[in-house]
């Protein structure tokens, strides 16, 4: 019976979401030939005109008709009866895609390989020659012996051309024409990694098979790169909504831990922006859920409303059992706790005060108490050292460690500091009011009372995570193997909270592994984006040290960003609309397209400026999958999406570090540094989301982030 199969390729760069609905249609209509008729009939359906093309390099590369525009790319074997699409793309392309693609099995893994043999072909006399005044010791890959390179799963071909890279620049330029297994192994080795390193991290979570030259056989071995299609109705709901390739498709480190049978506790996956951390908490739910008993529920949570929406819509994509998701709960942490506080009350929700709400209180207290303290500092203090410890009495308070706090508080000092502590929360009381992270507080206390309410949380975006959530997070699961899944990137920490897991409970020691790989940005948005961080210090997403973007990189390819320096507002707002025209009349969805800014009058300038262009627009936090037009939202609202092309508006000094984000320094130094940090991640955050395009624009003078790492 034929194998219906779709390739990574196919997914790749959004290429199929952006076809018209009826290019979609014929599609599924070709894939339903391949499943029913033999190679012979295929070859003799004339609407289907399948055949090889005249210059191929594969005798197993076929083309096909889609429609009068279209045509689709698939790797059919001479041998077997696998189909595996790998491409649709206008006429004339597809065939010029084709023409220049060869297929192989990789010989250490069994797995299929496609790569572009032509271009290969064509790149590497050049770049033998460039680097021929190199001494071969001199260059990039020299360390590595041959025979390590061939252990590696390192091809011939390919052997020869890593050896004329000078440096890693020149090797980024041969990696687009490289098979992907084999560019993977050779950007690790580029950046540092030692060869037993990279077996360890890469090469091992490989899955293997029979290693033949037989490609039907090779492309059922290759479940990172090949998924395979059980039948129509399995296609038909594959292709009925956008799927990006990162979801379909699990790296096989991030398959070995979504899908390892069982961990013995707590576990823990950290990795730059991009890395799949988001895909493998998902996975992993999926993983949990098939192993629930009929009394048992799952939570998934994050930072936010938006993200928590996101992470629904992921799960119900990846569900095989739409029952399992009856027994999963999708809230942020403030919700759930909110929720905990509802039932162990009189059945009426909490009220919850903002952030400039509870300032004002503050300032009341002040002036009621006459402290020489501002309200900012209390705030702080509150925050930071009486909620983080959870600390109870003026005892306590007394002998509680403040590291981290820029002003040092003498005993009669605490004594004044503990009173306005004690008149803030009665009085939040005396309201019936909580703060969302006293609330999350109150309600891990009346379940240490109570009892946990899940087997397994699985925890997304935790680095933004206070300690009072984290106290919540711990007693909604009882301590057991697979009790808590955290994923979360301390690059990305846009909220001061710093947190010691092992204090409350959740112990991660070896227990963890960090993604290097980015699924998302081209390798160009990541080079430009990370000087933005470099030099800085990265607190590890918990227990101390720090962590790093060495060996962070991205096989995809892609324009170099692109920044505008306009002489005040108007300028810029025209040198946006010019940009976004560009990327919609290059046949880029609308929704597919954000623009982030910093402070939300800005937005409102943008959407004026846009829609006056004829370009529709929606707030970022009112669209779904199904809203028009181009989304507009604060930096703060990108967090944890993801788009085609983003523009970064009004990256200038004064906007970015935000002011009124950041703790004065006289005030208190350290709290200045760590909101100087959290601003400076916010800006890496939102280049980091966009996955084919970045602009950034600024007036007057740019943002002094943007100027320390050299870009503006």
């Amino acid at each position: 019976m034929p194998q219906l199969a779709l390739g990574k390729q196919f997914f790749e760069s959004g290429e199929y979401d952006e076809l018209p609905p009826s290019a979609r249609r014929n599609i599924r209509l070709a894939m339903e030939k391949f499943s029913l008729l033999t190679n012979a009939e295929l070859k003799a359906d004339k609407g289907l005109n399948f055949k090889n093309p005249k210059g191929r390099r594969s005798r197993s590369i076929f083309t096909f008709k889609v429609d009068n525009f279209y045509r689709g790319v698939v790797l059919a074997p001479e041998s077997g009866d696998s189909y595996l699409l790998l491409k649709v793309l206008p006429h004339d392309p597809a065939y010029d895609w084709a023409n220049k693609q060869d297929a192989g099995v990789n010989r250490l893994t069994g797995s299929v390989e496609i790569w572009d043999a032509e271009g290969l072909e064509r790149l590497t006399p050049g770049l033998e020659e460039r680097a021929a005044p190199t001494a071969p010791e001199q260059r990039l890959l020299a360390r590595v012996s041959d025979g390590d390179l061939t252990a590696l799963g390192i091809s011939d071909k390919v052997l020869r051309a890593a050896r004329t890279a000078v440096d890693s620049a020149e090797l980024a330029d041969i990696v687009p024409f490289l098979p992907e297994d084999q560019a993977e192994v050779l950007q690790y080795l580029a950046a540092g990694f030692t060869v037993e390193e990279v077996w360890r991290d890469i090469v091992a979570h490989r899955p293997s098979g029979a290693v033949t030259d037989d490609l039907d056989t090779a492309i059922r071995n290759t479940p990172t790169r090949v998924r395979l299609v059980s039948g129509l109705d399995e296609l038909e709901e594959i292709l009925s909504q956008p799927f990006v390739a990162w979801r379909t498709f699990l790296h096989p480190a991030q398959r070995k831990v979504a899908y390892k049978a069982s961990y013995p506790g707590s576990y823990q996956v950290t990795g730059g922006p991009g890395t799949g951390k988001t895909v493998v908490a998902m996975h992993r739910v999926k993983h949990l859920m098939t192993y629930l008993r009929p009394d048992e529920r799952i939570w998934l949570t994050t930072f936010t409303n938006t993200l928590a929406t996101a992470l629904g819509a992921g799960i119900r994509q990846l569900a095989d059992d739409s029952a399992q998701l009856e027994r999963l709960d999708i809230t942020t942490v403030n919700s759930q706790a909110s929720k905990v506080l509802t039932e162990a009350g009189d059945g009426r929700a909490p009220r919850f005060i903002a952030d400039a709400q509870e300032l004002d209180r503050w300032r009341a207290i002040v002036k009621d108490q006459g402290l020489e303290w501002t309200a900012e500092f209390l705030q702080q203090e509150y925050r930071h050292v009486v909620l983080a410890q959870r600390l109870d009495t003026l005892e306590q308070y007394q002998d509680a460690t403040r590291s981290g706090r820029g002003s040092r508080l003498a005993t009669a000092q605490r004594e004044r500091v503990w009173k306005a502590m004690a008149a803030f929360t009665e009085g939040l009381d005396a309201d019936g009011v909580q703060t969302h992270l006293r609330g999350c507080d109150l309600a891990a206390r009346i379940l240490r009372e109570r009892g946990p309410s899940f087997r397994h949380v699985v925890v997304d975006e935790a680095q933004d995570l206070h300690p009072a959530q984290w106290r919540f997070l711990r007693a909604a699961v009882a301590p057991a193997p697979d009790d808590l899944f955290i994923s979360g990137d301390p690059h990305q920490r846009i909220y001061d909270a710093k947190v010691s897991l092992k204090t409350l409970g959740i112990n991660v020691v070896g227990r963890s592994q960090r993604l290097r790989r980015n699924y998302r940005s081209t390798q160009q948005i990541l080079t430009w984006s990370r000087p933005l961080l470099d030099g800085e210090k990265v607190e590890s997403l918990a227990d101390g040290g720090t962590e790093s973007l060495a060996g962070y990189r991205s096989a995809l390819q892609g324009p170099v960003p692109t920044t505008h320096a306009a002489d005040d507002l108007d300028g810029e707002l025209d040198a946006l609309v010019e940009r976004v025209r560009d990327w919609i009349e290059a046949g880029i969805e609308p929704s597919s397209v954000a623009v982030a800014v910093r402070a939300g009058w800005v937005g409102k300038k943008a959407v004026t400026a846009l829609n006056g262009a004829g370009i529709d627009t929606c707030g970022l936090r009112e669209a779904d999958d199904d809203t028009p037009g181009v989304r507009v939202g604060t930096m703060h609202s990108l967090k944890g999406l993801e788009f085609r092309c983003i523009a970064a508006l009004g990256v200038a000094d004064g906007s970015v570090p935000n002011p009124k984000a950041v703790t004065p320094q006289e005030a208190d130094e350290l709290q200045h540094k760590a909101d100087m940090m959290a601003e400076r991640c916010l800006l890496f955050v939102v280049c980091t989301r966009a996955r084919d395009h970045l602009h950034v624009s600024w007036h007057g003078k740019p943002s002094p982030f943007l100027a320390e790492a050299g870009i503006a």
